[in-house]
């Protein structure tokens, strides 16, 4: 195998109890990449479609993800990317991590799949670094595996797949308007209240447990954010009204996908998630700020393989 087209879908991470740990890709949305072994034992970014990311290998998510794997595979080649990028970098629903993870797995499978799936998300992490300052795989770990996902440590690396109910769906809006990751971890206060830390790991538990029993009404009680949504929420435009909307028409939950812009809503059911679609599309028109909207039920599948 000489060459291989790959698509990543985008990431839901945090997921309202769950920050820096729960994550789903959904696969309505994702970037496409093409990857080809070359002669020159070095990395070359050959062309860049649809949103802007750098060239610069060393600049790139894509190629900064795969430095150290190469490193410790030494493969007897190089790779050129072709990228065909969908997710707007600073979206919050994994843009980095759809990258990331798209580079990794691409080159795993040119040389015969050596790595496990966490040895992938391993190295995923490290392009997460260059738009994140810090290492999480909140995003990659789903992106790679599929499913609903939890981190359960980061060193050592333990990730847990969780069972998805299968009428879980999930509605995301996207407002067109960057917000760095980097930054929405700034604002982010270093201490919080005993009392908040408390209601935050009781709803996770609760949320982990509604999945393994399919309680979409303890689902519902669970998707409570204490910690982050308050801060960030004031980046978002709109955010209180589309939140409204979606819990006064049937979501069991909503809250900030990642470090937003974008938000999302967990429904049971396709109806409600395509009616709440309608009816943040029609708040959002009025608004002045371009947007796209997603509809998806929490996909199973990660990285996947186009051709080879």
């Amino acid at each position: 195998m000489n060459q291989i087209k790959v698509f990543s879908p985008a990431t839901v991470s945090n997921v309202a109890c769950g920050f820096d740990i729960l994550g789903f890709p959904i696969d309505s949305i994702g970037d496409e990449m093409i990857v080809r072994k070359t002669k020159k034992k070095s990395l070359v970014i050959s062309n860049v479609t649809g949103y802007s990311v750098p060239l610069d290998i060393d600049k790139n998510v894509s190629t900064i993800a795969v430095k150290k794997m190469i490193e410790q595979l030494k493969p007897d080649c190089g790779f050129d990317f072709n990228i065909k990028k969908n997710i707007i970098p600073g979206s919050g629903i994994g843009s980095s991590g759809s990258s990331a993870s798209a580079s990794v797995y691409a080159i795993n499978k040119l040389l015969g799949s050596p790595l496990s799936e966490i040895e992938m998300v391993t190295y995923a992490m490290k392009g997460e670094v260059a738009s994140s300052i810090t290492e999480h795989a909140d995003n990659v770990a789903p992106a790679l595996m599929g499913g609903l996902v939890m981190v359960k440590s980061i060193s050592p690396l333990e990730i847990l797949k969780l069972p998805t109910p299968k009428d879980l769906y999930c509605f995301v809006i996207n407002p067109k308007i960057e917000v760095k990751t980097s930054y929405s971890r700034e604002i982010l206060p270093k201490e919080v209240k005993l009392k908040s830390a408390t209601k935050q790991v009781s709803t996770f538990g609760s949320f982990v447990h509604s999945l393994h029993t399919e309680d979409y009404e303890l689902l519902g009680r669970s998707l409570n954010d204490y910690l982050i949504e308050k801060h960030r929420k004031k980046l978002i435009p709109l955010f209180d009204q589309i939140k409204g909307i979606a819990l006064n028409n049937g979501a069991l939950g909503c809250s900030i996908s990642g470090s937003g812009p974008s938000v999302f809503a967990l429904t049971k059911g396709i109806e409600k998630a395509n009616e709440i679609n309608l009816l943040v599309s029609d708040l959002y028109k009025t608004s002045g700020y371009d947007f796209s909207t997603y509809v998806s039920k929490i996909s199973e599948n990660g990285v996947r393989t186009l051709s080879i």
